[in-house]
């Protein structure tokens, strides 16, 4: 790794922790000595890096610190790519549109040395299994989940029984079958996964539920981890 990818690399290290990291830890993700670390910091901090700390202790950045745009590496471009092409290929129309214009914004203003990664991309994801269509514009439940606002669907189970529900949407979880629709059942005063498939329509509506997105998704979490535990115990895989 070049002396610059590797300062720009420390920098997104810091960034990525909220608490102080030690020298150490530096250099072991980079690969190199304590003494080449130190050297690094103390560049950065001649080139007016807002990096707090010192050996022995720790290093914090600024938390209102900012690159430059579109300094990326190639790994890191290479993923933006691949997330980009996966979406492209997995995602709700507008979703896809927006992968496809991603790409080309990215064509656009990446360096010269870095555009054969995306002009000649050796990243592909593949998918041979067909993909349901959706039954409403699933734009719409993304932007219900940015607003809080409660959605009206009528749900068809497997056996094609409609029901009229309305939920409180947190998660959209896109997999490589189908694409489900996590949310607050109010029917069921519980979380419910619905396929984006099944769900023959979806209303937004003006009422916003009560909770935050982010607790509700916490609470969501909590209960998927304690039913796997369940289920691992039952078959006799559970913590020795």
């Amino acid at each position: 790794m070049r002396r610059t990818e590797r300062l720009f690399q420390i920098i997104q290290i810091l960034r990525r922790h909220r608490r102080a990291v030690t020298g150490r830890e530096l250099a072991d993700e980079l690969s190199v000595s304590l003494r080449t670390l130190y050297r690094d910091m103390a560049e950065l901090v001649a080139q007016r890096v807002p990096i707090r700390g010192e050996a022995g202790t720790g290093y914090l950045i600024d938390s209102d610190f900012d690159m430059p745009p579109l300094m990326l590496t190639t790994d890191e471009l290479e993923a933006a790519v691949l997330g980009a092409a996966w979406v492209a290929q997995r995602g709700d129309a507008t979703l896809a549109r927006g992968a496809q214009d991603l790409i080309a914004k990215l064509t656009a203003v990446v360096p010269e040395p870095l555009r054969p990664v995306l002009l000649d991309a050796s990243l592909l994801p593949l998918s041979f299994r067909p993909r349901p269509p959706d039954g409403f514009d699933v734009a719409e439940m993304r932007a219900a989940i940015r607003d809080q606002r409660k959605v009206l669907i009528d749900y068809a189970d497997v056996q094609g029984l409609t029901t009229q529900r309305t939920i409180w949407p947190i998660v959209i979880a896109y997999l490589e079958e189908a694409r489900l629709v996590v949310g607050w059942c109010e029917l069921r005063e519980d979380f419910r996964h619905f396929r984006t498939d099944r769900i023959k329509s979806a209303v937004v509506q003006p009422a916003r539920y009560t909770q935050r997105t982010g607790i509700l998704r916490t609470r969501w979490e909590r209960q998927q981890r304690a039913e796997r535990e369940r289920r691992m115990a039952a078959h006799g895989g559970g913590p020795g």
